[in-house]
């Protein structure tokens, strides 16, 4: 067996299409698009590309995309009232602080200043709590993501048995009642699960989130099984007696094609959809706030 590969890439390609679709007709029907706005703390390298990665794909749909830099020395008070600014702004839909924050600055706090109707990260803790008792909520974006992907290869997700393995508030608990919301039997794995790839063989499906570079092995995986794999790990390898970067996901993938039935690679799986969930999102955002019509995105 040789497993079918859930390109990410193609499926956020097709989501982008009909975000820009949706975009287009509240200009012509309103006279007005989504607009999001994002908020990096300090000079991460990686959170720059990220932050204009967003911003390029949130013009190309449409979007208004307005950014804020700050200082890594900003002060908790500043980067609240620069959070108050955008929240009482009528033409920002969607805020999103990027993360990780620096230390001196309690990101819980932070992120619990964004009006909920604004959060498209879906971190707030009014969102949190909608989403856990199956009300209408902003949803995270990469547990949103893995959805989409997973309701688009199997259509029904009822009565499947899915394991998350990882438990943040980012990804794990989010997906884990994404799923049970789909009437799927979770199970949630972590460090202290005991067996775990004893656990991992009774899933239907795994979603991989632990941050541990190949951490689940072939032999871990149901015949047969959808893996989404989460992860995105930098890690190094030998070629030719040279040291060279790889990107790896939390899954072994070499292992895994040969046992499951579908999986999403790494890169170009779970990653492209994030991006493409945020403009989503955001859309969505614009519509409640207008007390539109929102669009269904599957």
């Amino acid at each position: 067996m040789v497993a079918s590969i859930i390109s990410g890439k193609e499926f956020a390609s097709r989501l982008r299409k009909k975000v820009t679709t949706q975009v287009s007709k509240l200009k012509s029907s309103l006279g007005s698009v989504p607009g999001l706005d994002v908020i990096l703390v300090g000079n991460n390298p990686a959170s720059e590309i990220y932050v204009k990665n967003k911003a390029k794909q949130t013009i190309e749909v449409g979007m208004q995309s307005t950014k804020h830099m700050l200082s890594k020395n900003v002060s908790e008070d500043e980067l609240l009232k620069q959070i108050n600014t955008v929240n009482i702004d009528d033409s920002v839909h969607g805020i999103l602080v990027q993360l990780p924050l620096p230390d001196h600055i309690n990101t819980q706090k932070i992120i619990n200043s964004i009006e909920p109707t604004k959060d498209v990260d879906g971190f707030h803790i009014s969102n949190v709590g909608l989403l856990a008792t199956g009300q209408k909520a902003m949803i995270p974006c990469t547990p949103l993501g893995c959805l989409f992907m997973l309701k688009d290869y199997h259509q029904d997700l009822s009565g499947l048995n899915a394991v998350v393995v990882g438990r943040s508030n980012i990804v794990g608990k989010p997906m884990a009642q994404l799923l049970l919301n789909e009437n799927c039997t979770v199970t949630v794995a972590h460090s202290k699960t005991q067996d775990l790839p004893k656990v991992c063989r009774q899933a239907d499906i795994i979603v991989a989130a632990v941050g541990i570079p190949e951490f689940i092995r072939g032999d871990w995986i149901k015949p047969g099984a959808t893996v989404i794999d989460v992860g995105i790990n930098r890690i190094s390898y030998q070629d030719s007696g040279t040291t060279k970067p790889k990107l790896v996901g939390d899954v072994n993938y070499d292992e895994a094609i040969a046992v499951a039935g579908a999986i999403t690679p790494v890169p170009g799986g779970v990653g492209p959809m994030t991006i493409a969930c945020l403009l989503a999102n955001t859309t969505t955002a614009f519509c409640r706030i207008n007390n539109v019509e929102e669009p269904s995105w599957n």
